[in-house]
């Protein structure tokens, strides 16, 4: 193979499929405390179909993530529903390398990993869900403490979407915030309580169930 039609085709599965050769560390010297607290998901990548359907209404979701005594993590997701103001609750397992998690997903029937990829924990933080790379499962998301992130951020996350395979269509970045309020923050125990009492749903940071986005 001539170094031109390598070079091609390298662009071509730069632009057409995940790039599948790139080793994906979490962040160093990952803590877990410091990364508790109120997010905002300010960006999102996703190749799937079902995302293609309804990314048009993505908005900046917020939610409160909680560790618990074990080193797992609890995130409650607030959504504005037509009904009113929806709680979802999800469950992510510590793994032997910080900054690594898994969930077992219902609704795809299979264990998947999330890596925290890189956060400087006060402003933002990038997360990849199902390092595999597989269309129907793998997404980027990008955080933020707060709804408006600086535009060099929101590039860099565009940036590494890009590097990873996604296409420019699949990568939303939505201005609209979700009305929907968070509550005032709670103990773990109280936390767990509440946790118990709903059925869970599986996803990465509240985006496994876009059927009702």
């Amino acid at each position: 193979m001539t170094l031109a039609l390598a070079l091609l085709l390298c662009m071509f599965l730069g632009t057409h499929g995940f790039n599948t050769q790139l080793v994906i560390e979490p962040q160093p010297n990952f803590d877990t405390e410091k990364f508790a607290g109120e997010w905002y998901r300010i960006g999102l990548a996703d190749e799937s179909l079902l995302f293609a359907m309804f990314k048009n209404q993505l908005k900046v979701s917020k939610g409160l993530l909680v560790p618990d005594a074990m080193g797992n993590v609890n995130l409650t997701m607030w959504t504005m529903r037509p009904y009113g103001c929806s709680i979802s609750v999800y469950s992510y397992e510590k793994t032997d390398v910080p900054g690594e998690f898994t969930y077992f997903s219902k609704r795809h029937k299979i264990t998947k990993d999330i890596t925290i990829v890189e956060t400087n924990y006060t402003d933002y933080s990038m997360v990849l869900k199902y390092k595999n790379m597989d269309k129907e499962y793998t997404q980027v998301a990008l955080y933020g403490r707060s709804s408006i992130l600086r535009p060099d951020l929101i590039q860099i996350f565009r940036s590494f979407a890009l590097s990873l395979g996604f296409s420019e269509e699949a990568i939303v970045t939505p201005t609209d915030v979700d009305p929907c309020p968070i509550l005032e923050p709670r103990n773990t125990a109280e936390f767990r309580e509440d946790k118990s009492a709903q059925s869970p749903n599986q996803s990465v940071f509240g985006t496994e169930n876009l059927s009702k986005v």
